[in-house]
């Protein structure tokens, strides 16, 4: 009895009527957290590769405020219309689906009803209980199409809000993005490697918190997840880094 008690604690749900009832209630709602951990990601290291490829290439400190703000609003707007766009498209190929379902439940009934059938047979089903789920799922129109969605096209019947994916992520990216510049708009002058060492420092908290979020967000280990960040955004600015020092070596004028 004290083992099972000991694996009920260990396991990620609660397993009672109401919690059960809960999840597969919220299973039907996008969370807009995963928008904002990827325009988060992506904003935080875009921004701090053009800091370091700046600090790499011992240009002024005004070159980095320009070319980061630059990339904040131009890459950030630039994801959130790729967001939008495919978000949108995702649920064109919904509505054109349950159009198309539709007609065929006023046309072929009959037909519908038998992929309803073929379907659930194939789950295991069959005989009276069959002909009985049948008869419940085909007894109410939205059901109906919803599971002809759902199993024969795979489709995800709840779609999320475009224009609210969109802004999300742009918001994230300007938010998480303007973090490795924030040494830079400082009015303190420390010169350009304690401001960058500054810009590192601050960069590197940002990316293990977004991880510590995308490992939450995605049932992982926070810590591998933080440091599975750290280390991609490190190698981005390590690369953007040499290739400023490779430029300056080339007294580019």
């Amino acid at each position: 009895m004290l083992s099972f008690f000991k694996r009920k604690h260990t396991l990620d749900h609660d397993h009672s009527p109401e919690g059960i009832q809960e999840r597969l209630q919220s299973k039907t709602e996008h969370s807009y957290l995963g928008d904002f951990v990827l325009g988060a990601i992506d904003g935080c290291v875009t921004t701090f590769a053009v800091v370091a490829g700046v600090a790499g290439a011992g240009l002024a400190k005004h070159v980095a405020i320009i070319l980061g703000a630059a990339n904040l609003l131009a890459d950030g707007f630039s994801m959130a219309a790729g967001v939008y766009q495919k978000a949108k498209s995702d649920k064109d190929v919904l509505a054109k689906a349950r159009r198309m379902e539709e007609k065929h439940i006023d046309v072929v009934p009959e037909g519908e009803r038998e992929e309803i059938r073929q379907i659930y047979a194939a789950k295991g089903f069959e005989g009276n209980i069959l002909e009985e789920i049948v008869k419940v799922i085909t007894s109410n129109r939205q059901r109906w199409i919803d599971t002809m969605l759902k199993d024969e096209f795979g489709l995800q019947v709840e779609m999320p809000s475009p224009l609210r994916s969109a802004v999300t992520v742009f918001w994230a990216f300007c938010m998480i993005g303007m973090i490795p510049l924030l040494p830079y708009l400082w009015p303190f002058n420390f010169g350009p490697q304690i401001t960058f060492l500054y810009s590192c420092i601050m960069t590197g908290i940002a990316f293990c918190i977004i991880g510590v979020v995308k490992g939450r967000v995605v049932h992982k280990s926070v810590l591998f997840s933080g440091l599975e960040t750290l280390f991609v955004g490190g190698v981005a600015a390590t690369l953007a880094y040499l290739v400023g020092v490779w430029l300056r070596s080339l007294n580019i004028s």
